[in-house]
């Protein structure tokens, strides 16, 4: 099949990045022919590698989203079978809709997280959403969800369209390696306004308990972003300035040295709007290392029933404190979870078998 993916960027840090990047690789092995036609950002940092990529030069943005007037003209002169197109940015979506209806091709939508914004992209986002994103939703053939069981409000009444695939993880990249522990506690994110639902200030409200108990805890906060000052200062107040290291944005190649490094790995998230999945506990599951994440995860009920970590309640330092002191004073329960962890990536989440699951879906609106 010829595979147009139109994601709103793809060199820059980001799930959603990962995942049409990862996605796509996959396809291409499996015999497929893959475009990607997306805008370029100021923020670009990851390398094109073999990956087919169109990159159209940006207007401007409102909100995150990017404005590139040239891209319907790119999408009408496209040759594909399946336009594969992501939320939660517009735009992009948007004229892949109207596009993949003018040549009566099969739209595919990936439905990351909800449309959101502050100040005037707030309005503007509510607007967005009251009227475009329902057409948009009308239009594709099919919304893949990652998280099992759960439906966002505003896809209640498209429920005849979901389909449930999750995201996958690359294992010829992340794979656990025996190492010396650098840190006991990883975390890793955009550190912008935006992401702040991952949670990282319940994190160090947690680690300012752990102290008391393991006063040379070490916290490693990966990730670049405007907010690193924000939340250094907050580490300095609470008197954990000797104890927190942030290191900016990590490479791709450099990811799993951080992982391997690390006693666990923690992502405290708070939106089940916004987090829909979380790639990054794949990541450090293939690496095998025990986990410790929200209920809101996509991969909560697999962490639990796989004993491949645990899960607390959002917005909880206590209950979180106590789950990251669990781990660390149990040697033998860490290492078992990070077995448990990886045997369910291997069972359940390499791309080649997610890939296998999107190519089936491709197929059956053809």
């Amino acid at each position: 099949m010829k595979i147009l993916q139109t994601p709103p960027r793809i060199l820059s840090s980001g799930g959603v990045e990962r995942y049409v990047a990862d996605l796509s690789g996959e396809l291409i092995k499996r015999g497929h022919q893959v475009q990607i036609l997306c805008s370029r950002s100021r923020s670009d940092v990851l390398p094109r590698s073999i990956l087919p990529v169109r990159l159209l030069t940006p207007l401007g943005l409102i909100g995150n989203t990017p404005i590139t007037p040239s891209l319907p003209c790119h999408l009408l002169c496209e040759d594909f079978d399946i336009l594969h197109t992501h939320t939660p940015t517009p735009w992009s979506s948007d004229w892949s809709r109207i596009i993949a209806g003018l040549k009566g091709r099969p739209l595919v939508l990936t439905y990351h997280s909800a449309i959101t914004g502050e100040g005037s992209a707030a309005m503007i986002a509510r607007f967005y959403n009251r009227t475009a994103l329902k057409h948009l939703f009308r239009s594709a053939d099919r919304i893949v969800l990652a998280r099992p069981g759960y439906i966002p409000l505003p896809l209640r009444n498209f429920q005849d369209r979901i389909e449930y695939i999750p995201v996958g993880v690359d294992t010829s990249q992340f794979y656990p390696e025996k190492t010396g522990f650098s840190t006991d506690v990883f975390f890793l994110s955009v550190l912008d306004a935006f992401h702040g639902f991952k949670g990282l200030d319940t994190l160090l409200e947690a680690i300012k308990r752990v102290k008391k108990e393991i006063p040379t805890i070490r916290l490693v906060i990966g990730g670049g972003g405007s907010q690193i000052p924000y939340y250094a200062r907050q580490a300095d107040s609470m008197d954990l300035g000797a104890n927190v290291r942030f290191t900016g944005y990590i490479p791709q190649e450099r990811l799993k040295d951080y992982f391997t490094g690390s006693r666990l790995f923690v992502l405290p998230s708070r939106a089940p709007e916004l987090e829909t999945f979380g790639i990054v506990l794949l990541e450090a599951m293939a690496c095998g290392r025990p986990v410790v994440t929200t209920k809101i995860a996509g991969m909560a009920e697999d962490i639990i029933r796989s004993s491949s970590g645990i899960i607390v309640e959002p917005d909880s330092p206590g209950e979180l404190a106590t789950a990251i002191l669990s781990i660390l004073k149990d040697e033998y329960a860490a290492e078992k979870m990070g077995e448990n962890g990886l045997h369910l990536i291997r069972e359940k989440y390499l791309w080649p078998t997610i890939a296998a699951r999107m190519e089936h879906l491709y197929k059956d609106i053809q």
